[in-house]
């Protein structure tokens, strides 16, 4: 496997320091993409979206969790929701949590901005799967 050319930068929104570790490292070593950026909350993510300092660093995919202090992956969309026409860049959106809550799956199908919502832990097969839908 190696870098898809079209995928620069991904972004992980995730309070777990554990899942973001192992996310990262599963990313290296199958050498899908060079770029990593993660955020403990939809705050700081949506900090560093509007920020136009950041503009030539915005993410192509942007895995996101639910259940997060200061704003979680819901409030996260609302926000993005808004903002997104203003990054002028196409970002694909994956929900990624541990709910298996048939009203979390649901509320995320219905939200056409979140390409996919997928239960962790994300396979190896499944996250190549992804970055490949995502190019």
């Amino acid at each position: 496997m190696t870098l898809l050319e079209n995928i620069k930068t991904v972004c992980v929104i995730d309070d777990d320091k554990i899942y973001v570790y192992g996310l990262k490292k599963l990313i290296s070593i199958k050498q899908l993409c060079p770029n990593l950026l993660e955020f403990p909350n939809g705050k700081e993510a949506i900090d560093f979206l509007i920020n136009p300092e950041n503009h030539n660093a915005l993410p192509d995919i942007i895995f996101l969790d639910i259940n997060m202090p200061v704003m979680d992956g819901w409030d996260f969309m609302d926000q993005f929701v808004q903002i997104k026409s203003q990054l002028g860049k196409k970002i694909t959106v994956y929900m990624v949590s541990s709910s298996i809550n048939d009203d979390d799956i649901n509320r995320a199908k219905n939200i056409s901005d979140i390409s996919d919502y997928i239960v962790k832990p994300v396979s190896p097969a499944k996250l190549i799967e992804l970055f490949n839908l995502a190019a």
